[in-house]
């Protein structure tokens, strides 16, 4: 039997230059980081599994799944590598042998991060755009994430294209000559999709705000989008207004820094009027309606002796935008009301004419 094998190792050793104790050590290298593997696995599976079932998210449940499998991989096709390297079978090919391993192992490790990419964005980038009003984030987190695997899988590929030697200068080429054709082709789109952006991050109004624009539109915001903005106006109708259209506007807020603001009325009554007891029942009128705020108190003051009337000026801060128009009907109903039983007159314009009778 010990000569069958002296004969085997010098057939190989004569025929292939390598000896049977080399090919058991090849073996033994191969089995070797087999085991490894399987140790990580087990770690995986049977230890980190345990301690991040006691944490009560599921992200790191779906990480640690996810890096089992190109740790595994990865530590396998090592041992291959150091297996055939030592025995020098494929000396000849060593070069190509090492990349043929190494884009075995790119290749796994660009499907692992891509999924882990998809994982994190999932379970902390969407949960972050569920609690914010805005929607614009709830669109934007489906596009970054297919970006993201974009961009994985291109630097994947390029690292893959200048592993084996081959000239990626005329691909970064084509790939910006598309780009810009793309980007001509659809620049009012990608206008919109970046006013939508400028919009999140700058934060110039939230869903729910009452804003205005400088061409006129007024009203409540309804949706942020990625193209668009939807806002409803007063009269219960909805405004679709472009992106970059707001992006370049002048925006009033009015619930920004805070929801108060305030309304000013102008109450006329005829010459001859008690002016203190106008005050009084203006004050009283102001105190009666809930909607308007005690601080900053309301003011009435005098404000102008005009052509044919006392002006009065109120001003009062309400607790909300949306409530204005109802707060000044208040005020409007209230005013007239007491008016006429206090026997205070609204004047209407009028103009005396004199004429002048000149006698010969």
């Amino acid at each position: 039997m010990i000569d069958y094998f002296e004969q085997l190792n010098q057939a190989l050793g004569m025929y292939t230059g390598i000896t049977i104790a080399s090919y058991i050590v090849a073996i033994l290298i191969l089995v070797v980081f087999f085991i490894l593997a399987q140790i990580t696995n087990f770690l995986f599976n049977k230890v980190f599994k345990v301690l991040t079932a006691k944490t009560k998210n599921s992200t790191d449940d779906k990480i640690m799944k996810i890096l089992n499998m190109p740790i595994f991989y990865s530590v396998v096709l090592f041992g291959v590598y150091q297996s055939f390297s030592y025995i020098g079978i494929l000396s000849n090919f060593s070069d190509d042998f090492s990349r043929i391993i190494k884009s075995f192992a790119i290749i796994i490790w660009i499907y692992a991060i891509s999924k882990l990419v998809n994982v994190i964005i999932s379970e902390i980038g969407f949960k972050f755009a569920e609690k914010t009003k805005s929607t614009l984030d709830d669109e934007l987190m489906p596009l970054f994430q297919k970006l993201s695997n974009i961009v994985i899988i291109f630097a994947g590929v390029m690292f893959l294209l200048k592993m084996w030697n081959i000239d990626i200068t005329p691909l970064l080429a084509s790939a910006g000559i598309m780009g810009f054709v793309i980007a001509f082709a659809a620049q009012d789109t990608l206008a919109h999709l970046f006013g939508g952006i400028s919009i999140y991050f700058d934060k110039p109004f939230r869903v729910g705000d009452r804003i205005q624009l400088d061409s006129a539109e007024y009203g409540d915001v309804l949706e942020i989008g990625i193209r668009s903005t939807r806002i409803k106006t007063v009269d219960e109708t909805v405004i679709v207004i472009p992106n970059s259209i707001i992006a370049g506007s002048k925006i009033i807020n009015y619930n920004q820094p805070a929801a108060k603001i305030k309304e000013k009325i102008i109450i006329k009554v005829a010459y001859g009027s008690d002016v203190d007891k106008v005050k009084k029942i203006l004050f009283d009128i102001m105190r009666e309606i809930d909607e308007i705020e005690k601080d900053p108190a309301p003011d009435v003051s005098l404000t102008e002796l005009g052509d044919f009337s006392l002006n009065f000026l109120i001003v009062a801060w309400v607790d909300s935008p949306k409530k204005k128009f109802t707060v000044k009907t208040k005020i409007n109903e209230e005013v007239y009301n007491r008016f006429n039983k206090e026997g205070i007159i609204i004047p209407y314009p009028t103009q005396d004419i004199y004429l002048k009778n000149n006698k010969k």
